[in-house]
């Protein structure tokens, strides 16, 4: 199985770069491809989005068409599947499902595809692991991370900014959003390695290794689109 897998920002990607093989092994191959952000969803999902502009979800439309009209090129032997990974952050997950559904539905032909969402934000699932996090920062504040409730909507970068970094998230978000991105990017590079990605207290993590454990082992099986996302009915 071949996996397209497509995040908001590039912390993502650092992260995926490191777990996807501890999920899948050697026997398949990935791409992860970062965003500039996470955007909107187009209202008309027929305009052509700016292609200058790196914005997920803007340009989400266009590259689910075309990972359709690619994967139907590939050979019986060669399956394919696109992994869209974002973060919920505040929208409704009700709603934004459907319009991921939109999406998927309005491509033929359609790629396999699933839709993983980070409840709230891809931090939770480094606070799903809290031994890998510690690990990677031995002086991070217990109290805070035992304090955590996973996969709630909290501020989930702040909450591990206030564990791991110097004067919390506070002193971060003073220093701008560059630093923050910085800041992420270092928490995907020093965590992720120590992470048990069979061992995640992340609902929503847990969803995404699932998905990906299910479609490499479903080699040679014909291609279809299920459209599935994680999330519990609001």
């Amino acid at each position: 199985m071949h996996f397209e897998i497509l995040v908001e920002d590039q912390s993502g990607k650092k992260a995926l770069d490191i777990l996807v093989p501890k999920i899948i092994g050697d026997d398949h191959t990935f791409n992860v491809h970062f965003y500039k952000g996470i955007g909107r969803i187009p209202k008309n999902l027929g305009n052509k989005a700016d292609a200058s502009k790196r914005i997920l979800l803007d340009q989400f439309p266009k590259l689910l068409r075309g990972y359709g009209n690619t994967f139907a090129k590939y050979p019986a032997d060669y399956p394919a599947a696109v992994i869209l990974v974002c973060d919920l952050d505040d929208k409704c997950l009700k709603a934004f499902r459907q319009e991921l559904f939109n999406i998927l539905n309005a491509c033929d032909p359609q790629p396999e595809t699933r839709f993983c969402v980070a409840i709230e934000e891809g931090e939770a699932w480094f606070l799903g692991d809290i031994p890998a996090v510690k690990s990677a920062y031995p002086k991070a504040k217990d109290a805070v991370l035992n304090a955590y409730v996973n996969d709630s909507i909290c501020g989930t970068w702040e909450r591990l900014a206030e564990a791991v970094y110097t004067g919390g998230s506070t002193a971060l978000s003073e220093k701008g959003w560059q630093a923050v991105g910085a800041e992420k990017s270092q928490w995907a590079e020093k965590i992720s390695p120590h992470m048990d990605v069979t061992n995640n207290a992340s609902p929503s993590f847990a969803y995404f290794r699932q998905k990906l454990l299910e479609l490499a082992g479903a080699r040679g099986v014909p291609g279809g689109s299920s459209g599935d996302i994680y999330g519990p009915t609001p």
